[in-house]
């Protein structure tokens, strides 16, 4: 059974105004997903600024979002790390607090061959006994989980079930399920690849743009499960401008500005991350207007 199918959200985190946790306003955020439409919750991956958190802030904003969730609907936690033993360790405790599911970015910075992240995702897998994700994002990484290495691991590895692919690379992703026979969950990790990826047989899409238009994100994976193309590649496309925008700059800068602009306060975000220029948030306003976001 998949962890989830539809469209995940890669929640941000909310901070106060000292870049503390804002607890509320993320219990506002979990709540209001559970009720408009996403099919999962993933705590602490990119968007959710986790490079900038102490690992006891990363532990407590999951068990949060676990104890806040109830079950509603699957939670899955970003544990991933450029190190093996802080992300088993990470892994375990999440897994004891009763995630649903596990994202583990590859090794960054030190990278690893193809070798080296067979041991590292075998490694966490091993001690931590939830279903895990590995999520390729060479663009932010600069390393790549190339299609045999993913075949190898879901092969021989019975708690690694899926992947979140975000290397834009179409060929690759069919190369995934051709070797894998599609004996693998795939999510796409692009907004504007949801389409693409579903027709290769995605399970959904861990996504940014659910954080401000949830429904129509969920909407365009059931669509396409319900046999409806043509209406989940006309909101595929409806959205691209959107999803253009929210990645204008530095992932999740324009998707704060964005939340911002609807009223939604998630406060500053954590150094090195900059707020948006004022030239991008003009564009991200217009395309939230066309898109049919109300703005506040």
């Amino acid at each position: 059974m998949s962890i989830f199918t539809g469209a995940g959200v890669a929640i941000v985190t909310p901070f106060n105004s000292d870049e503390t946790i804002n607890y509320n306003k993320l219990d506002e955020l979990l709540d209001y997903h559970c009720t408009h439409g996403t099919d999962a919750i993933i705590i602490c991956g990119t968007t959710g600024e986790s490079a900038t958190m102490t690992e006891e802030e990363h532990m407590q904003c999951v068990k949060f979002a676990i104890d806040r969730v109830k079950g509603r609907i699957p939670v899955i936690a970003g544990t991933g790390s450029n190190c093996t033993r802080t992300a088993i360790d990470m892994s375990k405790e999440a897994a004891d607090y009763g995630a649903d599911g596990l994202l583990l970015v590859t090794p960054y910075y030190n990278k690893a061959t193809q070798a080296g992240l067979i041991g590292h995702y075998t490694a966490v897998a091993k001690e931590a006994k939830a279903p895990i994700i590995m999520y390729s994002v060479a663009s932010r990484t600069g390393c790549n989980i190339e299609p045999a290495t993913v075949a190898e691991l879901v092969k021989n590895v019975d708690n690694i079930v899926a992947v979140k692919e975000a290397s834009g690379n179409i060929s690759q992703v069919a190369k995934i399920m051709a070797l894998t026979d599609g004996n693998i969950d795939l999510y796409s990790g692009n907004d504007d690849q949801i389409v693409p990826m579903l027709s290769l047989g995605a399970k959904g899409v861990i996504s940014v743009l659910s954080n401000v238009a949830p429904q129509e994100t969920h909407d365009i994976c059931e669509k396409f499960f319900n046999g409806d193309v043509k209406g989940s590649a006309a909101l595929q496309l409806k959205a691209l401008p959107l999803i253009e925008q929210l990645f204008c700059e530095v992932n999740p800068i324009p998707v704060k500005k964005a939340m911002q602009l609807m009223g939604v306060e998630c406060g500053p975000l954590r150094m090195p991350l900059t707020e948006i220029s004022k030239e991008h948030e003009q564009a991200l306003a217009k395309a939230m207007k066309d898109f049919g976001i109300q703005l506040a």
